[in-house]
């Protein structure tokens, strides 16, 4: 599918914005007042001690919480109370913490419904016209993966880390402008943390999407975004370049420790 993003809006748009966002669970202020914004084809991660709301704005920006306070803008237009579908249906993918994969399921029909659930027809998910280029997209996303081998095999059967990509892929089947990516890394083999990370740059590179990653893995991080965000205790201590980030005496004693 050929993007023509740049000829609708300006280069310099973001893809998405976040202004002043708030979340308070009680006297907790779990989010307080955080701004950012992800520009096309940007790989940007987020880091952050435990507690520091990194989980809550992702789920913000996911539709499954309502800030108090704040705006979230994709391509320009205010999606800030919008549900986990409509933002689907916006161009938004999501991966999750705990696999999202139907384990007595192909691999191959994992990707299926994956596409067919954006489209939003839930009842015949099972049974997409053969014409409607799904199948297409999920072969192509399954070699890219590098999972031809398991395509046949129920997703339930793959070691966790081959589960782990399916999920991945599971939500590049809609051709998202934007991916939010949670903890990629969690539970996964460290011998295959390059691997993700490789996938990850090839993906950026073939389909021009931005990522928000959400990761403890340090080097991944590092490694992978083109920018990084540091949160701590809901709040924004620093935006920059990994090298920036590496610099920062303020981030180094808050998050580092050192």
């Amino acid at each position: 599918m050929t993007h023509t993003h740049h000829h609708e809006r300006p280069a310099a748009a973001p893809v998405l914005k976040v202004t002043g966002l708030k979340k308070a669970y009680g006297a907790i202020q779990a989010v307080g007042g955080v701004s950012f914004e992800v520009r096309p084809g940007e790989i940007f991660g987020v880091i952050g001690p435990n507690g520091s709301g990194k989980t809550t704005l992702f789920n913000s920006m996911l539709g499954q919480i309502t800030p108090d306070a704040g705006t979230i803008e994709l391509n320009g237009e205010d999606v800030t109370r919008l549900g986990p579908m409509e933002l689907n249906h916006r161009g938004v993918g999501r991966t999750f913490q705990t696999l999202q994969v139907f384990g007595k399921m192909t691999v191959r029909d994992n990707l299926l419904v994956a596409a067919q659930e954006h489209q939003g027809n839930l009842f015949t998910r099972m049974f997409a016209p053969s014409d409607s280029g799904l199948g297409d997209k999920a072969d192509a996303l399954i070699d890219q993966f590098h999972i031809r081998h398991v395509a046949d095999k129920k997703a339930g059967e793959l070691s966790y880390g081959q589960q782990k990509l399916v999920d991945i892929a599971m939500a590049f089947m809609s051709e998202p402008d934007l991916v939010l990516l949670d903890e990629p890394c969690a539970g996964v083999n460290p011998s295959l943390v390059g691997g993700i990370s490789t996938l990850l740059q090839e993906l950026n590179q073939s389909r021009r999407g931005s990522f928000v990653v959400i990761e403890h893995n340090m080097d991944f991080v590092m490694n992978l975004c083109h920018r990084i965000m540091v949160m701590v205790e809901g709040q924004v201590m620093a935006i920059g370049t990994p090298q920036e980030i590496r610099n920062n005496k303020q981030v180094l004693d808050a998050y580092l420790g050192n």
